[in-house]
């Protein structure tokens, strides 16, 4: 397996002591007890109340602050000093907020990724082993009735929808300025295809990047019409067109009019299953020149710089599992590979560190 530096530290030796490893087994038994008690510690502003007062701050002191009962108050701080999350001065009986508190507190993709467990998985992970067993999302009925959560993105409601973009999006935007010089950076782009474009944002920025390319977004017809609202009005929205179409039909073919310069895929393979993925990048490959190029960014887990990257993405693949559609997830690089290649492409290089972690694969029609 090949796993970048970091991974292969972390993944190949037990680095835990008898001790450290049994207070992690008891951690993952109490994970779902972990996980509200730290949301609630969020939710009512308390790691926020100790993080401004570095001092430290009593119990009678947080508690006109956090808005609850005493007792409420007495069971998050214990339970938040047992996580880790909150330290406690023996002589002075004050608290103050830990390096994992802060984390919790400041780090953006925790923020992200805490609204995202509790609005779009919590519930729907009871079932994960339905989810398994049957390869079906069987969590998502807690959601929805759809047979994939993408059907179902139009009629979240809006704590849950507004949770499930901004999980989307913080990974996703932080790549954009960086891909856009790759695709852009060498001329010579005046028809792009967009495939699975979601809101139309990336593609906002590529007519905004170049006056004169224009895009097509190839997604589901109920996407297409959530993109034309949302471009509406906006700089280059002329130059936006919309292709809908259901990818999992095998006989939906893509559009191959106008001849496309480049074609983008991002963090959208990770959505179907090995077997789809083909599927996709065969009708793909049908519809390039030999002067097209196919730029696939996806979040790798095993070409993660840092450990807590590819912890998340492992983590994402539970999502899909359970929540989104029962048989895709976040891709060992090398399983990807192997289907672009037996789906009559070649990669002609993959490029890392874009954004959050991302790689792009830059792909050309096998000759």
């Amino acid at each position: 397996m090949e796993l970048f530096p970091e991974l292969k530290k972390r993944y190949t030796e037990d680095y835990y002591s008898a001790r450290e490893a049994q207070r992690m087994a008891e951690f993952i038994a109490w994970g779902p007890a972990v996980f509200q008690v730290s949301r609630l510690m969020v939710k009512y502003g308390i790691l926020e109340v100790l993080r401004d007062n570095p001092d430290g701050l009593t119990l009678e002191e947080i508690l006109p602050k956090a808005g609850i009962s005493e007792y409420g108050l007495k069971c998050l701080m214990e339970a938040s000093l047992c996580i880790g999350t909150v330290l406690v001065d023996t002589d002075t009986d004050k608290y103050t907020l830990s390096k994992v508190g802060w984390f919790l507190l400041a780090d953006g993709a925790a923020k992200v990724n805490l609204d995202f467990n509790h609005f779009i998985n919590y519930r729907g992970f009871y079932d994960l082993d339905k989810a398994i067993e049957e390869g079906r999302p069987a969590g998502l009925p807690t959601l929805g009735p759809w047979p994939t959560i993408y059907e179902g993105l139009s009629s979240l409601g809006k704590e849950e929808s507004d949770s499930w973009f901004a999980f989307d999006h913080f990974y996703s935007d932080n790549s954009f300025d960086q891909a856009l010089d790759i695709i852009f950076g060498e001329g010579g782009v005046r028809n792009l295809l967009d495939v699975g474009g979601n809101t139309g944002k990336w593609a906002l920025k590529c007519v905004d990047r170049d006056p004169d390319v224009k895009v097509t977004i190839m997604d589901l017809p109920q996407q297409i019409g959530l993109m034309k609202e949302n471009v509406k009005g906006k700089k280059g929205a002329e130059r936006i067109s919309g292709y809908p179409i259901n990818m999992l039909d095998d006989s939906a073919q893509f559009p191959s009019s106008p001849s496309f310069d480049a074609i983008w895929m991002s963090q959208f393979l990770d959505c179907f299953s090995i077997p789809q993925i083909k599927s996709i990048l065969t009708r793909t490959a049908k519809i390039m020149t030999s002067d097209s190029r196919l730029y696939i960014m996806e979040l790798l887990w095993n070409r993660q710089r840092f450990e807590p990257a590819a912890f998340c993405m492992a983590m994402t693949s539970i999502y899909f599992t359970a929540m989104a559609n029962g048989n895709s997830k976040m891709y060992y690089s090398e399983d990807l590979v192997d289907v672009i290649k037996e789906s009559g492409l070649e990669v002609e290089r993959i490029i890392d560190g874009i954004g959050q972690g991302h790689s792009i694969l830059v792909c050309r029609k096998a000759e």
